[in-house]
């Protein structure tokens, strides 16, 4: 501004360094309330692991993937959100403590730009005012030339001129001063300046690689999470529907022979008890066969497909 005691582009500096700042701590208050909601879920996640509420009956093969592996990995997908949550947290302290260290380094200029500024006005209002005096004896330097033929006004002339060459010579003076203060202002403000657009430049990287870091983060653990959770699918690949079946067979069968026939025994015929005709032997029991091969409705994708992707 051509003002020179005008602070509108130092506060247009101030304003835009102060809502950088303020952008930073939203994020930090962001990265707080995510880590909360990680953090809960994780533990909500480990909780429902732990409770087991399903597959208790299953046997072999389901009852193993069920307790020893599939429960187990959901645990440790609530222990990584739990651990993503500290490490959000981390990421906010850095945050804060970044943003602190800058608030500092800008209070030292700040207090030296108010001091400047304030000297400056001073001595522009003490200028102003030596101006002020001194243009009001004009007319008295005037009349110092067009009265200098009146002896009775001499003395009051003489005394008037003195004090004229006195206001003169502060005048000069106080503009002398003024322009050093303002040399030294505009000095200071290029240093200002400088230092406020180095911070800028480094709070806008630092907020830049704060986010990208926060996504990179979040991308790892939904890695860490689908790594898990391949475990999952391989160990589910090892289930085997025919080895769960012949070992609940196996485990809960009664016997390989079928009861005898029933038939029919005439009790009216005198030469019932001649002959028997009801079969002692039991019947063997033929072995099943082939299991039946599982399918899937035709608007239900396979188990291990989505949308024709194979996840194995």
């Amino acid at each position: 501004s051509a003002d020179l005691t005008s602070t509108v582009g130092y506060d247009s500096i101030i304003q835009h360094l102060n809502d950088g700042r303020k952008n930073c701590k939203e994020f930090e208050d962001f990265l707080k309330e995510r880590a909360i909601i990680e953090e809960k879920y994780g533990k909500e996640l480990i909780n429902l692991s732990k409770k087991k509420p399903c597959g208790q009956t299953e046997l072999k093969n389901m009852y193993v993937f069920l307790n020893f592996f599939f429960f187990a990995e959901i645990d440790n997908v609530g222990q990584g959100h739990i651990q993503l949550a500290q490490t959000l947290r981390k990421e906010a302290k850095k945050m804060e403590d970044f943003r602190e260290k800058q608030k500092q380094h800008r209070k030292k200029i700040e207090l030296i730009m108010e001091a400047i500024h304030k000297n400056r006005n001073l001595q522009y209002k003490k200028t102003m005012e030596v101006k002020q005096i001194s243009c009001c004896f004009l007319p008295y330097g005037a009349l110092l030339f067009l009265s200098s033929l009146f002896w009775q006004l001499f003395l009051k002339l003489a005394q008037t001129k003195s004090a004229l060459e006195d206001s003169d010579r502060s005048y000069q003076q106080s503009i002398s001063t003024l322009e050093k203060i303002r040399e030294e202002w505009q000095t200071e403000h290029i240093k200002a300046c400088e230092f406020f657009e180095t911070q800028e430049c480094e709070r806008i990287n630092y907020f830049r690689n704060a986010l990208w870091l926060h996504v990179n983060q979040l991308s790892q653990d939904c890695v860490q999470n689908d790594e898990k959770y391949e475990e999952i699918r391989k160990s589910l690949e090892m289930c085997s529907i025919e080895k769960d079946i012949d070992f609940f067979v196996n485990l809960r069968k009664t016997g390989s022979l079928a009861p005898a026939p029933v038939v029919y025994e005439n009790y009216y015929n005198t030469q019932r008890n001649a002959t028997p005709v009801r079969s002692p032997v039991p019947v063997p029991i033929a072995r099943r066969g082939p299991l039946p091969t599982p399918t899937s409705a035709p608007d239900e994708p396979d188990y291990a497909t989505v949308d024709n992707y194979s996840l194995i």
